[in-house]
């Protein structure tokens, strides 16, 4: 993990929040969706400051608007299945624009799209101030379990050699004139992900041989020991805490 690896969702800065040190990033995220999922569904004005509350990451961030929305995006299947909720689900009906929509779907959808699209947008706030090796270190930090975080460690890192091998078969191929067509290049397709499998395989062992050779015995080296002071702590769980404040309020108003 001494390597440097950059991701496309990262934006490059030098905010106050890119200078905040990983772990501290990682648990103000996390105390912030699950005082999100426990708000109640119909304290709507909540989810309405918990938007402004992010709104003010990002202003920190330095992260536009246009980027923030444009990740959002993943989050389409699960608007769809929300979209779905009011015209399947059970209970008391309602009329809305001459459609017959349940009550209990319309309060399911809402659930899911606002609880969901601030999760999401809280995750790609995240991961746009915070590079994917701080994200381990960070994860190191807090205490997670260090074969988890080699896992993910190793899986980011060969998840960009397999599709950089990919690519490679990709432009192999159409410089011999193959394209994708219909059904009869099917063949040509499986041999290549049969020949990506082997390929992916036979690094995996490489690395692993020159791993034990260099001395692994089951735990990666902290070649970076980063610490956050209490100044820092108490900067990124400003957020976290403001949000508990709301939702505590969504429950008694």
């Amino acid at each position: 993990m001494g390597a440097g690896h950059a991701h496309r969702l990262y934006r490059q800065g030098h905010s106050p929040v890119h200078a905040l040190p990983p772990q501290t990033k990682l648990a103000a995220v996390l105390c912030f969706v699950i005082i999100v999922v426990s708000t109640p569904r119909e304290a709507i004005w909540a989810f309405g400051l918990y938007a402004v509350l992010l709104g003010v990451v990002a202003y920190a961030a330095r992260v536009p608007a246009g980027f923030l929305l444009k990740r959002l995006l993943i989050e389409i299947p699960f608007v769809a299945f929300a979209v779905l909720l009011p015209f399947v689900a059970q209970g008391e009906r309602v009329d809305v624009l001459g459609l017959s929509l349940s009550v209990n779907g319309l309060w399911g959808a809402w659930n899911v799209l606002a609880k969901g699209t601030l999760g999401v947008a809280a995750s790609v706030l995240l991961a746009a101030t915070t590079e994917l090796r701080e994200l381990l270190l960070g994860l190191q930090r807090l205490k997670l379990p260090p074969l988890l975080v080699q896992i993910a460690s190793f899986m980011i890192r060969y998840g960009d050699v397999i599709t950089d091998e990919m690519r490679r078969m990709k432009i192999a191929r159409e410089s011999r004139g193959f394209a994708a067509r219909g059904i009869r290049q099917w063949g040509v397709l499986a041999k290549s992900a049969g020949a990506l499998f082997i390929r992916s395989y036979e690094r995996g062992e490489r690395v692993h041989l020159a791993m034990v050779s260099r001395g692994y015995a089951g735990s990666m080296p902290v070649i970076d020991d980063i610490t956050a002071s209490r100044a820092q702590w108490t900067y990124a769980l400003t957020l976290p805490l403001t949000a508990l404040v709301v939702c505590l309020l969504g429950w008694i108003l």
